[in-house]
């Protein structure tokens, strides 16, 4: 009996790669294998070898793939969903000169804000890119290499973002999509195209970055028999033109133009992010203006510290993780990698409010407090930007959808739903990244619409929790220390 088809949705992040097999029809999970990456670095570096990315690409696939049952013939298509922002630069035999820089590496502060100010401060990138230079973005890694490895900069032969580099691998052809494109510093989502003025700014020549595809769904070629070899899969898979992780956690939980707009999700993992889909472009310095996977917009404001940051306060206190209490009068503000959101590259973590009654567990309770109420404060940010009243009763009574690790964590939940005061949402779906780029795989197979595919899948449905009464009194507590104690 012939198998159902399947399609591939492979999520490589900063710390792993998952390849998600699912029916193509119905969006049911068969199987994820996985693979480790190692990140270097110490201080503000943080780096990673690409090849490593495609041998855990490779691995994660072959272990799908025997969990899964499925026969290789069965795989129609496959996408990739990668780490947004990183910096990779290949010579003339397409491998990386040098270790990648991520996203999270923060020695190119002085850059961003160089390249911020030389183009006329942040209102002008906003009205041309959608978003301001901070550490994270492309462009400021891109000045940071050619001021400190000019060597690199001089014999690269083409510049990637690390799923780009995947895609490349598998099929040949140089090619991203407008959502992660969007993340570089030198796209314009108004025009949807890379800005010249920009790239000269930049010193970066054209010819060194890939094509923009119209959508992340769309086919750009198939798998190279050196990669089907390497996979185990027939040459015929269609391969899509994938996106970053954040735009395909958004076409995961249906999200966009075929389903749902302007509903904000917050995600918690190594970083904390708040995004929504919409048709409104944002022109807002707060956040990050980004393109969607399929065509729309997704503003999104990412923080640096957010479940890794309070695990390791929880290690220094000796406590499990969810051993925690409110703070109490104790604002603990998790820092530890300077932070994005609000632009804080140089930070460190900050506690203050201490008393003789303040026990181990409410300073646990109140870094968890801390890394929620500053991905919270964002979220006002991105509503604004969906032309949404923070404070209308429409605005506040919209689910907020909660996402990733810590979503799985009782105190990270319950920590959400006392700071926001929002009925909250729990989608079944866990892996929400890869799920994304499986539905884009089956579009660049089939040509069905790949948010519409999401929704029929219905990963972003799930566990309905109402609101609580909002605890003010912490919120405003937070914010005052926050804004007194990093106060231009």
């Amino acid at each position: 009996m012939p198998h159902s088809p399947v399609v591939i949705g492979v999520d490589s992040s900063t710390q792993s790669t998952k390849a998600l097999f699912a029916d193509a029809v119905t969006g049911r999970t068969l199987a994820v294998g996985r693979s480790p990456h190692r990140v270097d670095g110490s201080g503000g570096a943080r780096e990673s070898d690409p090849e490593q990315w495609w041998h855990a690409l490779r691995e994660a696939v072959a272990a799908g793939l025997k969990e899964s049952g499925a026969p290789a013939s069965a795989v129609l298509g496959l996408a990739v969903a990668g780490q947004q922002h990183g910096l990779v630069v290949l010579g003339r035999d397409r491998r990386p000169l040098r270790p990648a820089l991520l996203w999270n590496d923060t020695r190119s502060a002085p850059q961003a804000a160089a390249l911020t100010a030389a183009l006329g401060g942040p209102a002008a990138w906003t009205t041309r890119t959608g978003s301001v230079p901070v550490a994270a973005v492309t462009a400021a890694k891109w000045r940071w290499l050619r001021e400190n490895d000019p060597s690199a900069a001089e014999r690269c032969t083409a510049v990637r973002l690390p799923h780009d580099f995947l895609t490349e691998r598998l099929t040949g052809v140089a090619v991203t999509d407008p959502g992660d494109a969007s993340g570089t510093g030198w796209y314009s989502t108004a025009t949807g195209a890379y800005d010249p003025e920009i790239l000269q700014l930049l010193d970066l020549a054209p010819e060194l970055l890939p094509t923009v595809a119209p959508t992340g769904g769309t086919r750009v070629g198939s798998l190279t028999a050196e990669a089907a070899e390497a996979l185990g899969l027939p040459p015929t898979v269609a391969v899509a033109a994938g996106t970053g992780d954040n735009m395909s956690a958004a076409v995961g939980l249906g999200l966009g133009g075929a389903g749902l707009l302007d509903h904000p999700v917050l995600s918690l993992g190594t970083s904390g992010t708040v995004f929504a889909a919409t048709r409104t472009r944002p022109d807002n310095p707060a956040l990050n203006g980004f393109a969607s996977a399929d065509g729309h917009h997704l503003p999104l404001a990412c923080t640096l510290n957010c479940t890794l940051a309070v695990d390791r306060i929880a290690t220094l206190l000796g406590l499990d993780r969810d051993d925690a209490a409110p703070g109490g009068e104790a604002v603990l503000l998790p820092y530890l990698d300077g932070e994005r959101t609000p632009d804080l590259p140089s930070a460190s973590g900050l506690l203050t409010g201490l008393r003789h009654t303040t026990t181990p567990r409410q300073l646990l309770g109140a870094a968890y407090e801390g890394a929620v109420f500053t991905v919270l404060r964002a979220l006002d940010e991105v509503l604004d930007a969906c032309a949404l009243d923070p404070a209308s009763p429409t605005a506040a009574s919209r689910p907020l959808r909660l996402i990733g690790g810590g979503a799985q964590g009782r105190t990270w939940v319950e920590t959400v739903r006392r700071l926001s005061g929002r009925p909250l949402v729990l989608p079944t779906g866990t892996e929400l990244v890869a799920l994304g780029a499986a539905a884009l795989a089956a579009s660049a197979a089939t040509g069905d619409d790949p948010v519409a595919l999401a929704q029929e899948w219905g990963a972003g449905r799930g566990t309905e929790l109402p609101p609580v009464e909002r605890d003010l009194a912490a919120w405003e507590r937070i914010g005052s220390v926050l804004d007194r104690a990093f106060r231009a």
